[in-house]
């Protein structure tokens, strides 16, 4: 009976140790996880030798708010993102887009957008300039019908997105 006891105990301590509280599991720190510097780098050749303006943000992505939006902000990367956005790679091809709007929880879209989205209110736009470490990596990602190509590995990515609606 001891050994059922202290067996049910440790797995009771295991369990609960491993469960993260609501609070645990939204906090998200934007800075944490940065770029490479060298992706860095490579970002800034491109913007630079575009003549294109944009902001530093503390994680190594870059972006240009074009419209801030309402005052209120995604507080967190638990809730819900409605948007609309095109994605494309730096010689101009659009891998993908939805200009009618879909729906996403924040905190499963790769890391760029968890970092920037909460940066616009609703109604706002944002363009997201993306290091390879803050978009797909350095794996290629294929169409799933077709099997080709769309976002070659260590690509750099630019993300025009307005955030229609969040919860």
């Amino acid at each position: 009976m001891k050994q059922f006891i202290l067996g049910m105990s440790i797995l009771s301590i295991v369990f609960t140790g491993c469960l993260k509280t609501d609070d645990q599991a939204c906090n998200y720190d934007p800075c944490a996880g940065k770029a490479p510097d060298a992706q860095v780098l490579a970002l800034e050749t491109y913007l630079d030798t575009n003549n294109i303006i944009a902001t530093k943000h503390c994680s190594g992505l870059y972006y240009n708010i074009t419209d801030s939006g309402s005052t209120e902000k995604p507080k967190d990367i638990c809730g819900s993102v409605f948007v609309r956005y095109s994605g494309k790679l730096v010689n101009g091809a659009t891998f993908d887009s939805n200009v009618s709007g879909v729906g996403f929880q924040l905190g499963g879209l790769i890391e760029a957008w968890k970092k920037a989205i909460p940066l616009i209110g609703r109604n706002g736009n944002i363009t997201i300039y993306v290091p390879p470490a803050l978009g797909y990596g350095s794996a290629d990602v294929k169409d799933q019908q077709t099997q080709q190509v769309v976002i070659p590995g260590n690509s750099i990515l630019i993300f025009e997105v307005e955030l229609v609606d969040f919860n």
